[in-house]
C-alpha cells in the first residue's frame, strides 16, 4: 500500500501561491531524456532561492513569491503510469 501521504508536501507547496498566480503567463517545457517537467509561472524570474521537496520537485521562488517548479521523474508522477 502506498503512502498516502506522499504528495503532502507538493501540496503544502502550492499553498505558497499568490492568489492571482495564474494571472501571468505559464511556460511548460517537458525533457523527456531527463524527465523533467519545468513549470514558470512567471518570464522574466530570477529565482533567488529554492526548495527540494520529498517527491522530487523543485519549488523556485523569488522573494517570497513561488516563480516556478521542476518536476523531476515527471512520467512516473501521472494517473496513467504504472
Amino acid at each position: 500500500m502506498k503512502n498516502k501521504n506522499h504528495w503532502d508536501p507538493l501540496l503544502k507547496s502550492l499553498s505558497l501561491f499568490s492568489p492571482d498566480f495564474m494571472s501571468t503567463r505559464t511556460q511548460t517545457s517537458y525533457d523527456e531524456e531527463a524527465d523533467v517537467l519545468y513549470l514558470n509561472f512567471k518570464k522574466p524570474s530570477h529565482a533567488d532561492d529554492s526548495e527540494l521537496l520529498d517527491n522530487d520537485v523543485i519549488v523556485r521562488y523569488e522573494g517570497d513569491e513561488v516563480i516556478g517548479m521542476t518536476i523531476m521523474n515527471a512520467s512516473r508522477k501521472t494517473a496513467n503510469s504504472k
